[in-house]
C-alpha cells in the first residue's frame, strides 16, 4: 500500500467566543479555507485548546440554540460539560468521554460547564465536530450517544508504545461505540515517548489529525507540534505518526458524502429550499421546546 502524505499542517487560528464557556479556534471550515467540501463529512471543528476558567457560580456555555441536518460530536479532553435537549436527552460528559448528538430532523440544545467544574475552575480542552448527515438521514429523528471513556475499545501497541482508543470505526479490527450513519472513523492515540503508530484508511476518505497534547512527528519527516491540525492528502493509504514526548492525537478520516450542501448557521441541508423551511420550522416551534 501506498502512504499518504501530509498536505499541509495548520496552526491554531485566532480564537473567539462560542457563549461564554467555549474559547475555540476554527479549524474547519475557517482556517481550511476551502468551505465544507474539503474535509465533507467533517464540516467544522472547533477546538478548545487548553483554557483555565476562573471559578463562578454560573456555569458558562452556550444557551439554548436549534440544529438540523447534521451530527454534533463534543470530545472532552478537560473539565466536563453538560447538556440538555429538546427530545429529552440530558448528559454529562468528563473527561475522556464523547457527546454524539444527531440533531437530524431538528432539536434545541444547550451546553455548559458541569456545575462542579464551574464551582471549582480548572483548565478546560474540548473539541466539537459537525458531521454531516446524507441527504435520506438528514429528517430522521434525533438521537443522543453519551459515550464514557469505559465503553470505548483500548488497542494497546506494541513495544509499549502506547494505546489507541476507538471511539467510531475500527482500528486493527477493533469496533468503536459511536453508531455513524455513514462510515467515520474517530480515534485518540495517547503515545508513549519514541512510540509508534500506523494507520490505514482509503484514499478517499478525508483525514485529518489533531495535536491535543505534545509532538509528533509523521511519516518520519514533518513534525506537528501541540493544537496543530495536520491534513492528508487523498492518495495513498497508510501514514505512521511517531511521538516526540508523550501525546495525545486525535485521527478523524470519513468517506465523503458526495451531495450538495446548502448551509446556514445553525442548519446544513441540501438546498436552499430545506434551508428556508428549516427556519421556517424552527420559528414555528417545531423543533420542540427547552428553556
Amino acid at each position: 500500500m501506498k502512504t499518504r502524505k501530509l498536505e499541509r499542517v495548520l496552526i491554531p487560528p485566532r480564537p473567539h467566543m462560542v457563549g461564554d464557556g467555549f474559547r475555540v479556534h476554527q479549524y474547519i471550515p475557517s482556517a481550511l479555507g476551502e468551505g465544507f467540501e474539503r474535509m465533507n463529512p467533517f464540516i467544522m471543528m472547533d477546538y478548545n485548546s487548553k483554557f483555565y476558567f476562573p471559578p463562578t457560580d454560573r456555569p458558562r456555555g452556550v444557551d439554548v440554540h436549534p440544529h438540523r441536518g447534521f451530527e454534533t460530536v463534543t470530545i472532552a479532553y478537560k473539565g466536563s460539560v453538560a447538556h440538555h435537549d429538546s427530545a429529552g436527552n440530558i448528559g454529562v460528559i468528563g473527561e475522556g468521554d464523547v457527546q454524539w448528538m444527531t440533531a437530524a430532523s431538528g432539536i434545541l440544545h444547550k451546553e455548559y460547564h458541569e456545575e462542579n467544574f464551574s464551582k471549582a475552575g480548572g483548565d478546560f480542552q474540548m473539541v466539537q465536530l459537525w458531521i454531516n448527515l446524507p441527504a435520506k438521514d438528514k429528517m430522521s429523528a434525533p438521537k443522543y450517544q453519551g459515550i464514557t471513556n469505559a465503553q470505548m475499545k483500548k488497542v494497546m501497541l506494541p513495544d509499549n508504545a502506547g494505546t489507541v482508543e476507538v471511539i467510531a470505526g475500527k482500528y486493527q479490527g477493533e469496533k468503536g461505540p459511536a453508531f455513524t450513519f455513514t462510515p467515520v472513523h474517530m480515534l485518540n492515540a495517547k503515545l508513549n515517548k519514541g512510540g509508534r503508530a500506523t494507520f490505514n484508511f482509503p484514499e478517499n476518505y478525508n483525514t485529518a489529525i489533531l495535536v491535543v497534547e505534545g509532538n509528533i512527528k509523521v511519516n518520519d519527516s514533518e513534525e506537528i507540534k501541540t493544537d496543530g491540525l495536520g491534513v492528508f492528502e487523498n492518495e495513498g493509504e497508510i501514514f505512521t505518526i511517531e511521538a516526540l514526548d508523550s501525546p495525545v492525537v486525535l485521527i478523524i478520516s470519513g468517506e465523503p458524502i458526495n451531495e450538495p450542501i446548502a448551509a446556514q448557521g445553525p442548519f446544513v441541508m441540501n438546498t436552499r429550499a430545506e434551508l428556508v423551511q428549516a427556519i421556517s420550522d424552527f420559528n414555528m416551534g417545531k423543533f420542540g421546546y427547552l428553556e
